[in-house]
This record gives C-alpha cells, sequence and structure tokens, in this order.
C-alpha cells in the first residue's frame, strides 16, 4: 500500500491502489469483506464516567476523608449521634454535586442527539443509499449539494462542486473542488480532497474512500482531544490546596493535644473524644456544601442566559478568565454571506441588514433606492443562481451555495423576487470564472469575477438604464477598494438574445458589482467593548485568510497585529508567549497551532477560554483552562471536549458567563471569610481547654449543631448574593493569587480571637457564677452564633459597609438571620433539644453577655474595614508584583 498521502496523488493512482474502480466502485461482496476487516466508520465513543464513579468522585477530598474518619472513631466510641450528624453532613454535599453533574450529562445528551447520516455510494456499478457507517475504504461515494461528506474522499469526478469546510479548517467561504489537483498544500486548500464532516454546498461529484472513522481528518483531530489533557480549574486548584494544607494542619493539631491531653494524666478515651471535637469543629464541614449549592445556583443562572455548564467549576472559571481566544467563522459572525454594498450605473448604494432573512433596504445617500440599472443587477444576481432560501417557524434557511444565497436576500431587499423560467444555462468553472443563464423573455444574465466579467462586456448602464461607454478602470479600481475593506465582489452583465440556447456569448452590457461578506453578530461589537472594560484580552483564531480576519477583527473592536499559521510555525516555543501577547488576530492557523497559542498564553499565568464550534477547535478547547462550544452550529467533537456549551451560539453570551462567574467567585470568597472564623474559633477554643487541662467548653455534638444550623443557615443567602454593580468595570483576578489575601486572612484570625476571647472568658464566667456546666456551653455555642449572625452584615461587603442596604437587595439575609435566631431558640430551651444535644436554658443576662460579643465583633471588623477607604486605598486599587511585570492590571 502507497504510503503517500492521497492529496499528493493522482486520482488514477490512489483508485488502482485502493483496488476499486472509479466507475463501478467496489463490489457488494469485498465491501462486506473491508468492512469485516475494518469496522464501522464512525469516531471511538468518548470516554464517559458512570454515574457510580460520579457519586464516589463527590467524596474525593481530604477534609471529606477527614470527617468519614471522624465519625467512624465517634461511631466506635460510642457517640452515635455525633457519626450520624457528620455522616449526613458528607452525603448532602456529596448528592448535591451530583444531582447537578447529572442534570448538566442529561443537557448534552439531549443536545447531542442526531439522527444518524446516510451517503450515496456505488457498488457493482449501481448507486444506493447505505448508512455512513458501513462506508470502508475504497468505496465511491457520489456527492451533491446538500450532502455531508460521510469520510474522506479522494475525488475522481467533479461538476461545479464546492464544499464548505468551516467546521474542519475555519475557512468561511466554499471550496471550489478539481479532482486534477494535487499537491504539497494545506489542508484548506487541498481542492483534489473531500473531508469528512464538511458539507457539499454546489453541484456534485464523486469521490473514492482513502479513510474511514478515527483515520479520518477528523480522527486525527479526536486524537489530538484525547491527548490534551484536561486542566483543574483556578477554583478546583485553591480550593483543593486549601484542602490540603487545613487538612495537616487540623491533623497535626488534634494530635498535638491528645499527646498534650494524654501526658498530663487525662484519659485517652476522653482525650481521644476531644481530639475529634478538634478536629470536626476546625474543619469547614459546610464548605463542599455551600461552594456546591453556590456553583450550582451559578449554573441555574446560566441555563436561563443560553449556557450548558458541564462541570461545575466552570462557571467560576470564566469569571478569573484573562483571554477568551475566539473563533471567526460561527462564533463572531454569523456563517452567513450577506450582499452589503452594490455599484450599478453611477451610484453606489448600501444594502442594511444581515443574514438570510430578507428584512433590510438598499440605500443611497440615505435613501431608498430603486433606479433601473440597480434593478437590472440584483435581477442578474437572482437569475445567475441556485439558491434558495425558505423560511421555517421564523428561522430563514438556506439550500445552496451561500454566495448565491446572499444575492437571493439582497434581490429581494431591492423588490426583485421572480425572473423569467429559464431556458438554458452555463455553470459556473473556475476556468471560465463566469456562470450564465438565458431566459424566456430573451434575456441572457452573466455573473463572475470582475475581471472576466469586464472582458465580456463594451458597454454599461448608466443609473437611468441606458447603455454607455465602459471604463474598465475605474470599475476594476472600485473591485479593489473593496476586496480591501475584505469584501467578495462579483460582476454583473446582460444582453439580449434571440436563440433559445446560449451557445457563444455575444459582447454583454455590464450592470453592476455586488460586495458581500460574512457579517459579524451584531451583538460581538458590544460584548467585545464589554470584555476590554473588564480587562480581558481578546484573541481572534481562525483559519480564515488573514485580510479577512482583519477586516472582522476591525469592525468588532478587535484591531491590532496579525499573524498567519505560517509566521506562527516559525516562531520559537520561547519567542511564541511574548509574540502572543502582542497579537489579537490569527490567520490561517491550524488545530496543532491552536493547541501552541493556548499553551503560550497559560505559561504567562493567564487563565485562557476558548471559544470555537469546528472540529478544529476542539484540541484547544480541551486545553484551555475553559472551553466554551457553540450548541447550535457546533460539531459534536467540539461540544464533547468543551466545559460548557453556548445554546445561542453567541458571543456575546460570553461576557453573560464572565458576569456571572464573577459574581459566583466573590460570593465563594465571602463565605469562605465568614465561615473559617468559626472552625478557627472552635479548634483555638479546644486547644485552649485541652492545654489548659480544664473542661471543654463545646462537645463534639454541639460543634456539629453548629455546623448544621448557623454554618449552613446564614451561609446560604451568599449563594444568592447579588453582584456587585462594578463587577464588570474591575481588572480580573490574578491567577497567582491565592484563594484568601493577607488582609482576609487577618480579618479571619480577628474574629477568631474575638470568638475565642469571647467564648472562653464567658464559660468561664457563666461556670464561676453559678451556671453549670450545660448552660456554660450553651452560653458558648450563642457566643458563636450571634456572632457569626452579626459578622455576616461585616461580609455582604469585604470593602465597605452594607448593613441596611444589604438586608434590602437580599431578603434572604433577613431570613436566615430570623430562622438562625428560632433555631437557637428551639436548642436552648425545648427539653427534646436539651437532650439530644446536652443544651440547657439561660437566661437574659446570659444572652445579653453573648449579644456585647457578637456586637463587638462586628463594630471592630467595620472599623478594619474603614481603614483602607480612610487613605484612599481599596480593594482593587493594587497591582500584584507579577501582574507588573506581564503588563496585565489584575484585580488583587
Amino acid at each position: 500500500m502507497n504510503a503517500t498521502p492521497p492529496h499528493l496523488r493522482t486520482a488514477e493512482d490512489v483508485t488502482r491502489d485502493l483496488g476499486t474502480d472509479a466507475a463501478a466502485g467496489l463490489t457488494a461482496a469485498e465491501a462486506a469483506a473491508r468492512f469485516a476487516r475494518s469496522g464501522p466508520n464512525t469516531l471511538p465513543a468518548a470516554r464517559r464516567r458512570g454515574p457510580v464513579r460520579r457519586f464516589l468522585a463527590q467524596f474525593d477530598s481530604p477534609l471529606i476523608y477527614v470527617l468519614l474518619v471522624s465519625a467512624g472513631v465517634t461511631a466506635g466510641l460510642g457517640e452515635h449521634v455525633d457519626a450520624t450528624v457528620i455522616l449526613v453532613l458528607v452525603v448532602v454535599n456529596a448528592v448535591v454535586g451530583f444531582a447537578q453533574e447529572s442534570r448538566a450529562e442529561h443537557a448534552l445528551g439531549a443536545l447531542a442527539a442526531l439522527a444518524s447520516t446516510s451517503a450515496t455510494v456505488v457498488r457493482d456499478g449501481r448507486a444506493r443509499r447505505v448508512p455512513s457507517e458501513e462506508l470502508v475504504r475504497g468505496d465511491l461515494v457520489a456527492l451533491e449539494a446538500g450532502d455531508k461528506v460521510p469520510a474522506d474522499l479522494r475525488l475522481v469526478r467533479a461538476a461545479e462542486l464546492t464544499v464548505d469546510e468551516s467546521a474542519l479548517t475555519g475557512e468561511s467561504a466554499p471550496v471550489a473542488k478539481d479532482p486534477a489537483a494535487r499537491g504539497d498544500a494545506d489542508l484548506a486548500d487541498r481542492a483534489g480532497m473531500a473531508y469528512s464532516g464538511t458539507l457539499v454546498t454546489y453541484g456534485r461529484g464523486a469521490g473514492v474512500v482513502t479513510a474511514t472513522g478515527g483515520g479520518t481528518e477528523i480522527g486525527r483531530v479526536h486524537r489530538l482531544v484525547d491527548r490534551a489533557t484536561a486542566v483543574q480549574t483556578p477554583l478546583t486548584r485553591k480550593i483543593a490546596q486549601f484542602g490540603r494544607r487545613a487538612t495537616v494542619a487540623i491533623l497535626a493539631l488534634a494530635a498535638v493535644t491528645f499527646a498534650v491531653g494524654t501526658l498530663r494524666g487525662q484519659p485517652a478515651a476522653e482525650m481521644l473524644t476531644a481530639a475529634v471535637a478538634l478536629a470536626v469543629g476546625a474543619i469547614p464541614e459546610g464548605l463542599p456544601a455551600v461552594v456546591t449549592i453556590t456553583l450550582a445556583f451559578g449554573v441555574a443562572r446560566m441555563v436561563r442566559r443560553n449556557a450548558i455548564v458541564r462541570r461545575l467549576p466552570a462557571v467560576e472559571t470564566l469569571g478569573g478568565t484573562t483571554v477568551i481566544c475566539t473563533d471567526k467563522t460561527g462564533t463572531l459572525t454569523r456563517n452567513q454571506m450577506t450582499v452589503t454594498a452594490i455599484a450599478a450605473g453611477d451610484r453606489r448604494y448600501t444594502v442594511t441588514g444581515s443574514g438570510y432573512a430578507p428584512h433590510g433596504r438598499i440605500e443611497a445617500d440615505g435613501r431608498p433606492a430603486a433606479d433601473p440599472a440597480l434593478r437590472e443587477c440584483l435581477l442578474a444576481g437572482l437569475a445567475c443562481n441556485d439558491a434558495r432560501v425558505t423560511e421555517r417557524d421564523g428561522t430563514w434557511e438556506l439550500v445552496g451555495d451561500p454566495t448565491e444565497g446572499a444575492l437571493v436576500v439582497s434581490a429581494a431587499k431591492g423588490g426583485v423576487t421572480d425572473v423569467p423560467e429559464r431556458l438554458d444555462t452555463i455553470t459556473f468553472s473556475s476556468e471560465r470564472q463566469y456562470m450564465a443563464t438565458l431566459h424566456a423573455d430573451g434575456a441572457l444574465y452573466v455573473k463572475g469575477s470582475v475581471e472576466r466579467v469586464l472582458a465580456l462586456c463594451d458597454t454599461r448602464l448608466d443609473a437611468s438604464g441606458r447603455p454607455v461607454p465602459l471604463d474598465a478602470a475605474t470599475v476594476e479600481d472600485l473591485a479593489a477598494e473593496y476586496g480591501r475593506q475584505a469584501l467578495r465582489v462579483l460582476a454583473f452583465a446582460r444582453a439580449d438574445h434571440d436563440a433559445d440556447r446560449i451557445g457563444e456569448l455575444p459582447r454583454l452590457v455590464f450592470v453592476g458589482l455586488q460586495a458581500m461578506h460574512d457579517p459579524p453578530r451584531e451583538e460581538a461589537a458590544r460584548a467585545m467593548r464589554a470584555c476590554h472594560a473588564a480587562g480581558i484580552q481578546v484573541k481572534m483564531i481562525t483559519g480564515d485568510h488573514a485580510a479577512t480576519a482583519r477586516a472582522v477583527g476591525e469592525r468588532i473592536g478587535l484591531g491590532g497585529a496579525v499573524m498567519t499559521g505560517r509566521e506562527l510555525a516559525a516562531c520559537s516555543d520561547a519567542d511564541l508567549p511574548d509574540a502572543v501577547e502582542r497579537v489579537t488576530v490569527f490567520a490561517r492557523v491550524s488545530p496543532e497551532q491552536k493547541l501552541r497559542l493556548v499553551r503560550a498564553l497559560r505559561s504567562r499565568a493567564h487563565v485562557v477560554a476558548m471559544t470555537g464550534d469546528g472540529v478544529n477547535d476542539a484540541p484547544a478547547l480541551r486545553q484551555a483552562d475553559i472551553g466554551i462550544a457553540m450548541g447550535r452550529d457546533g460539531t459534536e467533537v467540539a461540544k464533547e471536549a468543551a466545559d460548557m456549551i453556548l445554546t445561542d451560539d453567541d458571543f456575546a453570551s460570553i461576557e453573560a458567563a464572565v458576569e456571572e462567574g464573577r459574581g459566583v467567585f466573590d460570593n465563594l470568597v465571602k463565605f469562605i471569610v465568614w465561615a473559617l472564623p468559626a472552625n478557627v474559633g472552635l479548634g483555638l477554643l479546644l486547644t485552649a481547654a485541652i492545654l489548659t487541662g480544664g473542661e471543654l467548653p463545646i462537645e463534639p455534638v454541639q460543634v456539629l449543631w453548629l455546623n448544621m444550623t448557623a454554618v449552613l443557615i446564614l451561609g446560604l443567602p451568599f449563594t444568592v448574593e447579588p453582584r456587585d454593580e462594578a463587577i464588570m468595570r474591575r481588572p480580573p483576578r490574578d491567577p497567582a493569587r491565592p484563594l484568601l489575601t493577607r488582609a482576609l486572612t487577618g480579618r479571619i484570625l480577628l474574629v477568631s480571637a474575638v470568638l475565642l476571647a469571647g467564648a472562653y472568658g464567658l464559660f468561664h464566667w457563666e461556670h464561676a457564677h453559678g451556671g453549670s456546666l450545660a448552660e456554660a456551653r450553651t452560653v458558648v455555642v450563642n457566643v458563636f452564633a450571634l456572632t457569626l449572625l452579626t459578622y455576616l452584615f461585616n461580609c455582604l461587603s469585604l470593602d465597605r459597609p452594607l448593613l441596611w442596604r444589604g438586608v434590602r437587595r437580599n431578603p434572604w439575609v433577613a431570613a436566615g438571620a430570623a430562622a438562625l435566631i428560632a433555631v437557637q431558640a428551639a436548642y436552648t430551651y425545648l427539653p427534646a433539644m436539651n437532650a439530644v444535644f446536652r443544651s440547657a436554658p439561660i437566661d437574659a443576662a446570659a444572652w445579653g453577655r453573648a449579644a456585647v460579643v457578637a456586637v463587638a465583633s462586628y463594630l471592630l471588623v467595620e472599623s478594619v474595614k474603614a481603614v483602607p477607604r480612610a487613605f484612599g486605598g481599596g480593594r482593587g486599587t493594587l497591582v500584584s508584583a507579577r501582574a507588573a511585570r506581564s503588563g496585565r492590571t489584575l484585580d488583587p
């Protein structure tokens, strides 16, 4: 078998080497034998985790491991209530995470469900329709307009065949195919090949199958996806790092206190109970649950904003994004050719509206135009045309070539919708560079390249429709001007013809030019401005030509340097990171080069989001910190590789995702800053009691009560806390910045110290002034509960006071406060609660002393928050050293 790639060889050589016939194809027996050897023409199935593995993965956290061990120890000591409560907390967290992941997988499955495609194959000299999965190497496949190419084909015949390869190459314009072509060309320029997954837009042809399944170009990209390892998100990295450090610290502290207590002569069983209480008290059990719930609420909001999030942390990751690498075709643009300018007679016209919906008008000097020469130009575009644009359920769809579809729409905008019956046609070819049609009224219309049509004309129409001498140089200059704007230009001409067949073309009258492009989405420019205002770099990475990419970038506000794939290939790995910082548009880029770009950006500490819809985007989607695929026009390979799928294929939805992500991360930080003082304070309180040899101020079951009630009841309002009004005017977070800054860590330690002093002091006060041990411990629990309540108002904003306004904008804060007071009253006064949690009723004076500690904590924290404001500082005014060195301004 010849190892030379088929695009470098002649069709005859490839056909002979594959043991097939270019007219009759394979025999049915031979096709069956080859199918038995090679298997179906399908991509390898993606590996998915089953429900059991997804559920067990929810327990994969060092903190959860400690809790499970603590539950086992408490059960072994006979404290079954404590063990049960611990297990309930762990299982609830796992169920919440599993349910959300399952919901996302179900939505993705519904989105990906597509009918099986079929192909026309010639076997034993007869054409038949078979499922695409049954194709084998050597099969002869017939292609017509509208067909999806079912495998990689070496073309043997083609009649005006053009193929839309944008899903594979990023090239927006359909590619004309020529079986005679061969040579060492880029994928987008291989005219002698048709590749699996692309779409025939015009003409017909046939080709022999050279590769199926995983051996196709799509299969090659699929293998790149498998090799591109998924990366941890910034949030999961930081939570995991925090969990590991907290676990080590908690276990070390518990071991030290256990050793100290036993060395002081206290019973080992009592010290083991104390160590378990310390571990359970210091571990933020509510953190995994609230993190999951907060992310789940973010996911729910994203669904309402046209996105499906496959993995919960993806919401937060978008909020930390510093660079968005976006494809052009279908993402920034509509992937719908649209006529925007017409030149006819002595006038130039502007065409409004975009896409295939015939909504818009043709204007000259801002007013509607209907000149005779304009009408002839539109009529020529509609007559030399085999495309159809139809409306279905409110959506306009194209059948045929996108360029011809644009001409149908421009004619409709000018009021031209009908042409006389067609009698004869000369189809377009790359050699002729024109198409001609003859109609029943004797009119002959021609469309084609500017140079070829001008060569067939002697005169032109003026604005009133009268023939006048043609100045070809002026028309060529105008066409060149349109070309510099990255517009595709077609020329049109007509003649009166008496015969009922075209034969040899007569001399023609030039009627005008129509210039078109693939228009940017209307929302893209606004979304681009919002991203720039948020400090996010946007880089266009496309397989299209540099001039086209530059023009689209300028229209949506993405100016700057342009680099081609050839220039990128010549750039060394050492120089590439600096280059990608400077360049905003990358054109003619291959899948492997997209991977290089993403890796280069990540090497500069960027958090990279990659958007795309084509097969060629999939490896970079997988390698980026977050991959965003298009759900409507995206390929299944891209969706499978992505973390999030936009159901409306709208780049503007990414702005909404960034906004949601930033809000989610803010709420998580607020919750962590609020929740940790309780854990640190409990750990310090128990450590102090053990080291001093006194009674435990709080028992393990009471610690669990606090974690079940105060932490969860008051923590849940953070999950629905509204976003800050200026959230999209802040620069991105520094990816290297830890989850908690030094200032926030200091605030956590300050409140922990207040809790230690207040709880330890009041415990001994109550005990010394006649209170029972149960009453003293009840006061300690209420000190923690009330202090967490007042500290909640501190944490609604981490840098400014937000007391009553915080309650007004988030009614769940007031609901949480009322619920906490209610459950603490039940804990204190209900006999059943006293029996289970070993609490006792306390008097109003004891409540007052606990409230003093809580109010003092609130005032102290507000005083600390006021210091940066008093000196003109504040959050968002600092620049990290890393950011300063890289030239990026990042939120600290």
